[in-house]
């Protein structure tokens, strides 16, 4: 069973159909789903899975308790480290997520930096990611990181400066090579 790791922008809260698609494709094919606990695309995808009662689904979380299990699946806690604040906070939850993925599916809307680098961590490890950006109304598949530089070169300066101020150490190092 492949592991998709589905998510989005907390700022999308309507699912593009395309995507819609992509999600009930993904139910047919009995796949494994590995999804975050936020607002916003995470959760609009998970009222979704829950809708078909959807059974393959592992929602991780960096809080104590998932912000939203719409479909009661199973909880992995992933603690951020102590003091995080701010974005950090789900940082780690994230690369888990995109380090147990063979594929990805993100819906994007233009701006998110927490969107943007869960598709290149996906990249770095050769797990192909279809992102739908819901600002151009575009579909693309990243495979690597030069298709993930392509797709940022759509975003303003200040994206880029906000993906780059999150990224680690390793994963600017990964760019450079």
């Amino acid at each position: 069973m492949a592991m998709i790791f589905l998510g989005g922008s907390r700022d999308i809260y309507e699912l593009p159909v395309p995507t819609i698609e992509r999600i009930s494709a993904i139910v047919a094919a009995e796949h494994g789903v590995l999804i975050g606990d936020a607002p916003g695309a995470d959760a609009e995808m998970q009222g979704l899975l829950a809708g078909y009662n959807y059974e393959h689904v592992g929602v991780f979380h960096a809080g104590p308790q998932p912000q939203n299990n719409l479909g009661d699946w199973a909880a992995y806690h992933v603690p951020p480290p102590h003091g995080a604040k701010g974005f950090a906070v789900h940082a780690g939850k994230d690369r888990e997520l995109a380090r147990r993925a063979d594929f990805g599916l993100m819906v994007w809307d233009g701006a998110s930096p927490g969107t943007c680098l869960n598709v290149l961590r996906l990249a770095v490890i050769g797990s192909p990611c279809v992102v739908y950006d819901a600002l151009r109304g575009t579909v693309a598949t990243v495979h690597n990181t030069a298709d993930w530089r392509a797709m940022l070169d759509h975003a303003g300066p200040d994206v880029r400066s906000a993906v780059e101020a999150r990224m680690t150490a390793d994963e600017r190092l990964v760019l450079e090579s």
